[in-house]
């Protein structure tokens, strides 16, 4: 059977099919460009925010960094007019020098030597005048090779290369009654260190320390029943009496002494005879002769015959040839001490001085 023919129009449902396919298309198409441009900008725009944030921690560095700079430029501006300044005064002080030798190689050298000779006299002058107000003033003394220098004022051996002073701190030294040293021994530290007899020993040592030669070594012992330095931890060494501030601390440190306890003469001559090297002067502030040697006695009283004794068991220890000068302020109820220390002090070469209650 033949086919029959269809006509064709340009309105049939397959053109229309075809145009409406064609649209979508075109639309997505844009679509999908749209969507990508609005990635891309974003992505640029990050990017953008990225850099600036970075620009700005940048120009804040510098902006610390700035200041610090002025700064140090400001701190290099001082020091550069410090150093100018220092240079000036040192090319001040280079003319000055080649001045002086200008001076000196100067071709009229009789007239150097008659300036020179002149200016020597003038000295030896001025060290006349000198040497006679010191005679006015009553400091006279005269040099011992060993010994040290002897004051007549007093008759006490001040000078030496190495003294040693040895101050009595017992509970004696705090009056010059017994029934008064009984009674203060009970009061408060800060009373007997203000008890006139201690005062006085602190201000005799005072006096001692401010005549020592001034290139002479020194050390300084405080004794009860047993033995301390007036600056701790310097047992057994010399210290220098040119170093002021540390005999100014010595002294210091006596006021902080209190006085108590018995006495042991024997203990601190073995400390004497053990220092390296030995003393060449001793200077002995005491009151009476000792109560005990090394061990502690087994009663509460002792008797003058027993002190004697301890005293010249003590003696036995002191290192020989060596001047041990006694300044003794005498206890009543103890008649023996002035004899006994005055033939210790003649034994040795030394001296022996009972004060009055006013000195020095």
């Amino acid at each position: 059977m033949a086919r029959k023919n269809r006509r064709f129009s340009t309105f049939s449902l397959s053109f229309l099919d075809i145009m409406s396919c064609g649209f979508g298309a075109v639309a997505l198409i844009f679509l999908i460009i749209k969507h990508g441009s609005d990635r891309d900008i974003e992505a640029e725009n990050q990017d953008l925010a990225a850099e600036v944030n970075l620009l700005q921690e940048e120009v804040e560095f510098g902006r610390e960094h700035l200041v610090l700079a002025r700064n140090t430029l400001d701190t290099t501006s001082d020091e550069l007019a410090d150093a100018q300044g220092l240079a000036r005064r040192i090319i001040e002080q280079i003319e000055e020098v080649k001045g002086n030798i200008a001076e000196v190689d100067s071709a009229d050298e009789e007239q150097d030597v008659k300036r020179l000779q002149e200016k020597l006299k003038k000295l030896e002058q001025a060290k006349k005048e000198l040497e006679s107000e010191n005679k006015k003033l009553g400091n006279n003394v005269r040099k011992y090779v060993g010994d040290g220098d002897r004051q007549y004022l007093t008759g006490l051996q001040l000078g030496g290369d190495r003294i040693l002073i040895l101050l009595d701190s017992s509970a004696s030294m705090l009056a010059d009654q017994l029934i008064k040293v009984i009674r203060t021994r009970n009061m408060s530290s800060h009373v007997k260190r203000k008890t006139d007899k201690w005062r006085r020993a602190i201000n005799t040592v005072s006096w001692l320390t401010a005549q020592f030669p001034q290139d002479s070594q020194y050390q300084i012992y405080t004794f009860d029943t047993g033995f301390r330095a007036a600056i701790a931890g310097t047992e057994g060494r010399w210290l220098n009496v040119d170093d002021r501030d540390q005999l100014d601390k010595a002294i210091e440190e006596l006021d902080k002494v209190v006085p108590e306890n018995g006495t042991s003469l024997e203990r601190v001559f073995h400390a004497v005879s053990n220092l390296s090297p030995l003393p060449d002067n001793i200077i002995l502030i005491t009151d009476g002769l000792p109560t005990q040697g090394m061990k502690k006695p087994r009663g509460n009283t002792i008797s003058g015959r027993d002190r004697i004794d301890l005293f010249r068991r003590a003696i036995k220890v002191l290192p020989k040839d060596v001047p041990v000068n006694v300044i003794l302020a005498p206890m009543e109820g103890d008649p023996f001490a002035a004899s006994e220390f005055w033939k210790l002090a003649m034994d040795t070469r030394g001296s022996f001085l009972a004060p009055s209650r006013d000195w020095p």
